[in-house]
């Protein structure tokens, strides 16, 4: 982009202005969300200056081509705060070789001297796989990612875990994952019942006791389609039969087009302080194909997107920059301790473009907010 300026400077007319003129195709805000439209039960209404200001980070994968030192380069040309860096699994490693900073601490200090030189915090830790595959070879792998990346944590004093909480399969003679969401008819049941009885919850009881004993109490799960966990009440499910350990990475983009609040989402989680973590990432619903398709009918690259009820975009691409800021208010309120992550796996705006524009609008929200009357 030719211009860098900061966006934080940019003033609030000519922000709104600008951005309400980007949302293309989009779906509105939910009725609840609305100018004008009473607060949900229970959200405060804090006093300037006492909303604290969540730091805006970027999830290391937007930029699979650049170095390290390339990375850490670009993040402060964009005025990124924090970090999320994938140790393996499903985003790769590639900015983070993860059995090399295991087996040197030499290598460790210099990797990590990289962002503290630059003030950039080191806030998560990814390792987005399934530990639960049935073949034992892609489990084992995913589930060693993990464990390698709990002692990366405890090393460098993180304290949140991001991954999937996976899917296995849905009988013990299995050899390919088993996305199971409806219990009928009964055999789908049956499935259901023995995947989280035999294999998702005492894999998690597990790996949640191994991360809690290495100082690490806080695993995020994104809430994913393909996985067990894959919107809040399978969340809550996995959490109340594991432990506090279970919290959620509330990415909204997989939850908008289940139909979920994400304010109500937000405040229902956060009153448990079951959330951990939070991917910022859009996704834009194309009315005209849902209602024909209905909403499973994702698309991943722009040559599909004739067909698309649904794609991910950038932040501010698929819904208003007015209800990105009640979402912002939304995490200061129930006192959300995390970043607010940047995913950029927009078909349009790909790489620099996408995460630049998504830390645009979230930078000029949150200064909105920590500066507003209340």
């Amino acid at each position: 982009m030719a211009n860098h300026s900061d966006p934080s400077s940019l003033g609030r007319r000519n922000f709104l202005a600008t951005t309400g003129g980007v949302i293309a195709g989009a779906v509105a805000a939910p009725h609840a969300l609305a100018a004008g439209a009473p607060q949900s039960e229970g959200t405060s209404t804090k006093a300037p200056g006492s909303r604290r200001k969540i730091p805006i980070g970027v999830f290391d994968p937007a930029f699979p081509d650049l170095s390290l030192d390339q990375l850490v380069d670009k993040y402060v040309s964009l005025g990124v705060e924090a970090a999320e860096i994938g140790t393996g699994g499903y985003p790769n490693n590639k900015h983070c070789p993860l059995n090399d900073l295991l087996d040197d601490s030499t290598k460790l200090k210099a990797w990590r001297k990289k962002f503290d030189d630059r003030n950039i915090l080191i806030a998560t830790l990814s390792c987005h796989g399934n530990p639960l595959h049935p073949d034992r070879t892609i489990a084992e792998r995913d589930q060693d990612t993990f464990r390698r990346t709990v002692l990366l944590a405890e090393k460098l004093g993180v304290k949140v875990i991001v991954g999937f909480s996976g899917c296995p399969g849905g009988n013990p003679n299995d050899t390919n994952p088993n996305w199971v969401t409806y219990r009928w008819p009964p055999e789908y049941g049956a499935a259901l019942d023995w995947q989280w009885k035999e294999r998702v919850v005492p894999y998690w009881k597990q790996a949640a006791k191994f991360a809690r004993e290495h100082g690490i109490h806080r695993l995020a799960f994104e809430m994913h389609p393909n996985f067990v966990v894959y919107n809040p009440l399978t969340l809550l499910k996995l959490r109340d039969a594991v432990g506090e350990e279970i919290g959620a990475n509330v990415d909204l983009s997989h939850l908008f087009w289940q139909g979920c609040d994400p304010v109500e989402v937000i405040h229902m989680l956060g009153k448990q302080g079951a959330i951990f973590h939070a991917h910022m990432k859009d996704t834009v619903l194309y009315k005209d194909k849902v209602a024909k398709y209905g909403v499973l009918n994702f698309v991943f690259d722009k040559e599909d997107l004739k067909r698309a009820s649904d794609a991910f975009r950038a932040v501010g691409y698929g819904h208003s920059a007015t209800l990105w800021k009640d979402v912002i208010r939304a995490y200061m309120d129930v006192g959300y301790e995390g970043i607010l992550s940047v995913e950029n796996e927009d078909p349009i705006l790909s790489g620099e473009v996408g995460v630049e524009r998504a830390l645009w609008v979230l930078k000029n929200v949150r200064e909105e907010l920590l500066t507003e009357q209340v």
